[in-house]
């Protein structure tokens, strides 16, 4: 089903521009809380993979 990993991948991408949104405006200071605000706010809706490299990608950002 193309389609369907076309709209997983769009949520993916929202999901992971949700949470930096989020982490931008909370400012953590660990990737332990970073890793707290992704977990809120993608709620199982994606893989541990998935979960881990947003986790990385907002960390890297945020915590800079």
């Amino acid at each position: 089903m193309p389609g369907r990993r076309a709209c997983d991948a769009d949520r993916i991408r929202y999901l992971h521009l949700v949470a930096a949104a989020r982490a931008a405006t909370v400012r953590p200071t660990s990737e332990w809380q970073v890793a707290d605000i992704v977990r809120v706010t993608v709620d199982d809706e994606v893989d541990t993979g998935v979960f881990r490299a947003i986790v990385t990608d907002v960390a890297t950002d945020i915590l800079r």
